[in-house]
């Protein structure tokens, strides 16, 4: 296929280069590069500022946003080659970019990145600068249709030139998927809703500079904070199950939540509990704010609660969290988060609850958040969000294996899913009722902002779907600003949520080490 790039010489950003470059690696492609004036012109002095600004503040280096000259596309440059598809990144020069039929009289296709319906970088920034992660298609006019869609993210989406560049590494994957296209039976691509009406993605003058404000005067706030507590600090909620469940209710329980108890010097997150012969046991991420990394530890709960405190059981090179613990013929498996050391590993207990020894590195070579195993029509899934150069949590790639043990094999149309809202896995996948439910963290907000619960309607070798079926925040069950995980075993129901811990609060529990 021969692929055109038209891009403005005005407003190129390291993001181009590195498009094309990647572009120009696939063997099926033969890739040039024109030159076009967008509408816009270069990008606005206000921006510019507004990101230089963001990256002196929290010391952020120079990424795929910086603006740079067209030198390295030079060897590119052929503005005279005919070309199968454009793809037009100069901001809508063929008119409206949104959904629709455009006929050209070259009958060449021609293919859009458009942000919320809006074509051009400054409709993605529009949208970043509202407070909200734009829904991006790559959408070709010739055909009137959209040959991929996702609602890209940011754990920070506060911090516009974070946000940027997390939102330029997705749309560099959403391009290859609509190249790829769709595999035989698999369907459209799933695509997020476009903003309710009124959302314009226009940029209006002003809005950078009221937002470099801000973010100074965040960036204070946040040094004062950082000085007088703790950050971050989860706690864990628990309570006993005596009716319907949240996945039941879609919503917090009436009676609220009990707090697992915490020193101030750690935190405990990610709770997973396990039911074996009457007894049931908590494993949670146990961070210490003093070394700055986290353990997998254990506690037994009784009629009364949490028979005394956590202790660690298992210990890791790297940070270790998510401790993604199972009962499989009678033996005790868990796959914690071991992202920092580019691995996805299961570890067997030898001396349940503690004992934990590696059994098999499952993955290797990528950064993979929250590794959720679950089986679906005799065979096993594992679930997770892939960085891959943007964010930790917006990406849901899948892979199916005929053990636990592996070998595991990635889903074809990895990711299969490209949403902030719903794809970052916050617990386990259950069978309720005949129907195949996971917990997602709908991060929209920030990291861990909300809790979402999915069915999965779709799950087979040609694609993967689901759909939203109930959304949870902090409220006043659960007093707080974020929550991100859900889990169940037994009578004990468990989540999980930001707190507080002051500096010059140092309270000892009993047991602690």
């Amino acid at each position: 296929m021969r692929l055109q790039v038209r891009l403005d010489p005005r407003a190129l950003r390291r993001w181009h280069h590195e498009l094309v470059a990647e572009l120009a690696r696939r063997p099926d492609l033969e890739v040039t590069v024109r030159w076009g004036d967008g509408p816009s012109g270069p990008p606005s002095a206000e921006v510019e500022r507004l990101l230089l600004l963001e990256r002196r503040l929290h010391g952020l280096p120079v990424g795929r946003a910086a603006p740079v000259d067209g030198g390295a596309l030079r060897p590119y440059l052929d503005g005279d080659s005919r070309a199968d598809v454009v793809l037009d990144l100069a901001g809508g020069a063929d008119g409206d970019a949104r959904d629709g039929p455009d006929a050209r009289d070259d009958g060449v296709r021609t293919w859009h990145l458009t942000f919320d319906g809006g074509a051009g970088e400054e409709a993605a920034l529009a949208a970043l600068l509202a407070g909200r992660p734009p829904v991006v298609r790559v959408v070709d006019l010739a055909a009137g249709r959209t040959l991929a869609a996702g609602r890209p993210g940011s754990e920070t989406p506060g911090v516009v030139v974070a946000a940027f560049e997390d939102l330029l590494a997705r749309c560099t994957q959403l391009v290859l998927a609509a190249l790829d296209g769709p595999r035989p039976g698999a369907g459209r691509p799933a695509a997020p809703d476009l903003p309710a009406d009124g959302e314009s993605p226009e940029l209006r003058p002003g809005r950078a500079t009221s937002h470099a404000a801000r973010s100074v005067l965040r960036a204070a706030v946040h040094r004062v904070y950082r000085q007088l507590y703790r950050a971050p600090h989860w706690r864990v909620g628990w309570r006993r199950v005596d009716g319907p469940d949240v996945l039941d209710l879609g919503a917090h329980p009436p009676g609220g939540w009990h707090e697992l108890p915490d020193d101030g010097q750690h935190f405990y997150a990610d709770p997973f509990p396990l039911a074996v012969d009457g007894r049931t046991y908590l494993f949670v991420e146990d961070f210490d704010h003093g070394l700055g990394r986290g353990v997998v530890s254990v506690v037994e709960f009784t009629d009364d609660g949490p028979a005394g405190v956590p202790r660690p059981v298992l210990e890791h090179a790297v940070h270790l969290s998510y401790p993604f613990v199972l009962h499989e013929h009678g033996e005790f498996w868990m796959i914690p988060e071991t992202s920092a050391a580019g691995t996805v590993e299961l570890y067997r207990a030898g001396g349940f609850p503690e004992g934990w020894s590696l059994e098999e590195v499952l993955l290797e070579g990528g950064e993979v958040s929250d590794a959720t195993a679950f089986r679906h029509r005799g065979r096993w899934w594992l679930s997770a969000t892939v960085r891959d150069g943007g964010s930790y949590s917006d990406a849901l790639h899948l892979w199916s294996a005929d053990r636990l043990q592996g070998p595991w094999r990635p889903h074809a149309a990895n990711p299969v899913l490209v949403d902030i809202s719903s794809a970052r896995p916050a617990g386990r996948v259950v069978s309720r009722g005949g129907r195949l439910v996971r917990p997602v963290q709908d991060g929209r907000g920030g990291y861990g902002a909300a809790l979402a619960l999915a069915e999965i309607t779709r799950l087979d070798d040609e694609a993967f779907e689901q759909r939203v079926v109930a959304r949870l925040g902090p409220g006043p069950q659960w007093p707080g600003r974020r929550l991100h995980t859900l889990n169940r075993a037994g009578w004990l129901e468990v989540i999980d949520g930001s707190g507080y811990s002051p500096r010059f609060r140092h309270l000892r529990l009993p047991g602690r080490r």
